[in-house]
């Protein structure tokens, strides 16, 4: 019985604890339009500047529908050179080591040949920079082994894995925004190359791009995001932060005479950054493009605080 007792007791004590909790959000995101002016809002410019809300003025924009692909930075394969040695020897001498920039003709090492004892020097045929070596004195080698790796790294392939479903959507020619990820190198460029055949393990062609890189940003074996843009024109365009979620609508706050009110909106197509629309907000109209979240808030509070 004291048991009995004591789960009643929790029983009521949650029940009447959540007849005070605030509304949830689908209470909350349904506005009687007889009430509009009670879904007003009104942000303080002390709270619209410590929350950075900025206000936009609604017209055409673009929308991006492109393709994200995964891809890597790798050396252009037209300008790596693989050195071998001409003959067959000892290694008397290293000159150079990785990391080291080389010019047409520097030596990189000599080798005494095993046939005639004489040495020769193992020199280079083009500029760049060393990325492999495969040799230390002392050491024998013959034509059957890569003593050094030469990559002439003033420009890089980003090569891209593209999924049999999306390769429609990926062709020579096509402008292309590679991004090293939040704080890296970001570059435009376009799509030179896609394999004819797919590999067979993963299903996936490959689309390369060729990027500039004198200035050293791009790495090889930096793993890269490559968008395929394919950019939209649209009537009214507005940033995703813009939009917010009540209940079943998507809102955004629109600027009155008195504050922002939560106007519901149908959105039409949708990328990652910005969003077209169709219904709701018209081409002239004032609305909060960012930190749009503020305004929800305070729309929270206040039907809390209405309900209690």
């Amino acid at each position: 019985m004291k048991f009995a007792r004591l789960a009643l007791t929790m029983l009521f004590a949650l029940v009447v604890a959540g007849g005070c909790r605030p509304a949830p959000e689908a209470e909350v995101g349904h506005v009687d339009n007889d009430e509009a002016d009670g879904a007003r809002i009104r942000l303080s410019s002390e709270q619209m500047r410590e929350f950075a809300v900025v206000v936009s003025t609604a017209g055409p924009g673009t929308v991006d529908l492109g393709l994200d692909l995964p891809g890597a930075v790798q050396p252009n394969g037209d300008r790596l050179a693989h050195i071998v040695p001409r003959f067959p020897g000892i290694v008397k001498d290293v000159r150079k080591s990785i990391g080291d920039t080389v010019r047409t003709g520097d030596v990189l090492a000599v080798i005494e040949s095993s046939e005639s004892l004489a040495p020769y020097a193992l020199t280079t045929l083009i500029d760049g920079t060393i990325i492999g070596k495969h040799l230390t004195r002392g050491e024998a080698v013959d034509r059957d082994k890569q003593a050094f790796a030469i990559a002439d790294l003033s420009t890089v392939w980003v090569d891209c894995s593209v999924f049999q479903k999306d390769l429609d959507r990926v062709a020579v020619g096509k402008r292309v925004r590679v991004s090293a990820g939040s704080g890296g190198p970001e570059a435009d460029g376009t799509i030179s190359y896609v394999t004819p055949v797919l590999d067979q393990p993963t299903r996936t062609a490959t689309a390369r791009v060729v990027l500039d890189n004198r200035d050293g940003r791009w790495r090889p074996g930096m793993f890269v995001t490559a968008r395929v843009l394919a950019p939209v024109e649209v009537a009214v365009a507005v940033p995703q932060a813009a939009l917010q979620r009540l209940g079943d609508e998507q809102v955004v706050f629109v600027a009155a005479a008195d504050g922002f009110e939560p106007r519901p909106v149908r959105v039409g197509r949708s990328a990652a950054a910005t969003a077209e629309i169709i219904a709701g907000l018209a081409s002239g109209e004032r609305y909060i493009s960012a930190n749009a979240f503020l305004a929800k808030a305070e729309l929270g509070k206040g039907a809390a605080e209405h309900q209690h």
